[in-house]
């Protein structure tokens, strides 16, 4: 598997008419060496694979990182690179242009001892696009956990308890069930904070008569999950029942088109054209969805701009969402695998109208 992602790497090395390429994202260089720790340097070259780290991560990147030469230094880290760059006569460097500072960048071309040091875009993101069947089976643990932790949740909420206290139960939960943490700050938005799309918990109370929408997901073996359910507490006003119908409508039906050979763009009109069609169309201004992977937002990008074609193995979320001022806001998301003509939903929990 990490062999087949280098030779996947090193073809676009090639491509890219470079040497040699310089890793330092922690999402990347986890999915090329398959060390988990938090800080190394990959340098990769055609016949080349070093990973760089200090002391602290020596013996675990030796464990891990089995493909890899690694080094362990002292001192300066350019210098470091420097040896590793006169070892393999390295004349021209590729780096993530979308992760290293200005100041970086500066300090590099001043020191490295290179001829050209390009900057490079998406190059290793472009390949974690596709996930592996390994890759799959953990991201479903991943969404069973904020599953399981859904159903958890639904006998907590009630009036009087705030949202701080449901996004506490909910990732105290998840965890208990074997997540190493949450994918992101948990989400809990009621009644007037409810048109927030990424209203994170306050210490707002729950009421009687409002929504409560829900936006959270776990991280298992590095990799995320992301779901959303919007439940009524009581009886709220007669439009959100509407509301919630179409939404739900909408989600079920770009569920249903998230094919192989569609572009995000034409995934994401299915969705918007149910919703504008109903009179909401300039209350659903986010995109339709995200790629989901070691990171809870990468490629590819379900939006009106979502030109990537997509292809079997990409997992995706779908989360139209309908938010009106001074009336509250509902969406519904689930994580789904792009599979032919059959899209594989991994979310289980249940999208029917849930009133507590």
């Amino acid at each position: 598997m990490l062999k087949e992602r280098l030779e996947k790497l090193r073809l676009k090395i090639k491509e890219a008419d470079l040497d040699a390429i310089l890793i330092i994202k922690r999402e990347n260089y986890m999915y090329i060496s398959g060390f988990t720790g938090t800080y190394a340097y990959l340098l990769i070259t055609q016949n080349a694979a070093v990973l760089l780290t200090d002391f602290r991560y020596t013996k675990q990147a030796k464990d891990e990182a089995k493909l890899f030469e690694v080094i362990e230094y002292e001192g300066r880290l350019l210098d470091a690179l420097n040896n590793v760059i006169a070892s393999n006569d390295i004349k021209k460097l590729g780096f993530e242009e979308n992760v290293v500072t200005y100041k970086t960048y500066i300090e590099m071309k001043k020191k490295l001892k290179v001829e050209k040091l390009e900057p490079v875009d998406g190059m290793v993101e472009d390949i974690r696009l596709i996930k592996d069947a390994k890759e799959i089976e953990i991201i479903k643990k991943a969404v069973e956990i904020a599953d399981d932790a859904f159903l958890h949740i639904l006998n907590y909420i009630k009036p009087g308890v705030s949202e701080y206290e449901i996004a506490l139960e909910l990732e105290h939960h998840m965890k208990k069930k074997g997540a190493k943490g949450t994918s992101f700050e948990t989400i809990v938005a009621s009644g007037y904070r409810s048109v927030l799309p990424h209203g994170t918990a306050s210490n707002k109370k729950i009421e009687n008569n409002e929504v409560v929408t829900l936006d959270f997901g776990a991280i298992y073996e590095n990799y995320c999950s992301d779901m959303t359910r919007t439940v009524f507490v009581g009886k709220p006003k007669e439009e959100l029942y509407k509301i919630y119908n179409i939404v739900l409508k909408a989600q079920k039906s770009s569920v249903e088109s998230a094919k192989k050979g569609l572009t995000g763009k034409e995934i994401d009109l299915v969705a918007r054209n149910i919703i504008d069609e109903n009179g909401y169309g300039k209350c659903f201004g986010h995109g339709l969805g995200h790629g989901v992977g070691l990171e809870v937002h990468e490629k590819p990008s379900l939006s009106k701009r979502g030109d990537i074609i997509m292809e079997n193995g990409m997992v995706v979320t779908i989360e139209p969402g309908i938010y009106v001022e001074n009336l509250g806001g509902v969406r519904i998301e689930d994580m789904v695998v792009i599979n032919d003509d059959t899209p594989m939903v991994l979310t289980k929990s249940s999208k029917e109208l849930i009133v507590l």
